[in-house]
C-alpha cells in the first residue's frame, strides 16, 4: 500500500468517498459531514496547504484523510477533561474509506502512517476529534491507542469529543 500526500486529481475519487462517508452517517442518524461539508472546496484546499493524503492499494485510492501539523484552534479549549499533554501535535481530519474496502483495517493504516510521519518530525503527540454518536470512529481510537480528553466545540458551535495519543 502506498501513502501519500494527495494531488489536485485525486480530487474525483476523494470526494466519492467523502460522499459514502456522508450517505452512511445520513442513514446512521449521525449529524456529521451533513450540509455539504467537506467539500471538493474544502478537499481542494487541503491540498493546497498538503494537508491532504490518500491511501492507494494497487494503485486506487482506497481511503483519505487531513493531517496537519499547523495546530487547531478548535482545540485550544477543552471542556469536561484536558490534553495529556501540551506539546505540538499532529491533528487528523476527515479520515474515511472507501465502502468496497471497509473493515480491511485501512483507517487503522492511515494512523500508522501518521505516527511515521510525527516521527520524521520529532512530533509525539496526536489529537483528533469526532462527533459522540461516531462509534466506529470511537471504537477505532480506542483500538489505536487514543486516549478521550474531553469535550471541543467547533467554530459553528458543534460539540465533539476529543482523542489524543501520545507517540513513544
Amino acid at each position: 500500500m502506498e501513502f501519500r500526500k494527495s494531488v489536485e486529481t485525486d480530487i474525483k475519487n476523494i470526494m466519492n468517498i467523502i460522499n459514502q462517508a456522508q450517505d452512511y452517517f445520513k442513514e446512521q442518524g449521525i449529524n456529521q459531514w451533513q450540509n455539504n461539508y467537506p467539500n471538493v472546496e474544502t478537499i481542494r484546499n487541503d491540498i493546497a496547504q498538503c494537508h491532504s493524503y490518500v491511501l492507494l492499494k494497487k494503485n486506487q485510492i482506497v481511503a483519505t484523510a487531513a493531517i496537519s501539523f499547523d495546530g487547531e484552534k478548535t482545540y485550544h479549549e477543552i471542556y469536561e477533561g484536558e490534553w495529556i499533554s501540551n506539546q505540538d501535535y499532529a491533528v487528523i481530519h476527515r479520515i474515511a474509506v472507501n465502502n468496497d474496502y471497509k473493515g480491511l483495517g485501512l483507517a487503522s493504516e492511515i494512523i500508522k502512517n501518521v505516527q511515521i510521519l510525527c516521527s520524521e518530525r520529532q512530533i509525539f503527540s496526536i489529537k483528533i476529534d469526532t462527533h459522540e454518536e461516531n462509534i466506529s470512529m470511537q471504537n477505532l481510537l480506542k483500538k489505536n491507542g487514543f486516549q478521550y480528553c474531553g469535550v471541543i466545540y467547533l467554530e459553528d458551535g458543534n460539540k465533539r469529543i476529543a482523542f489524543e495519543k501520545i507517540l513513544d
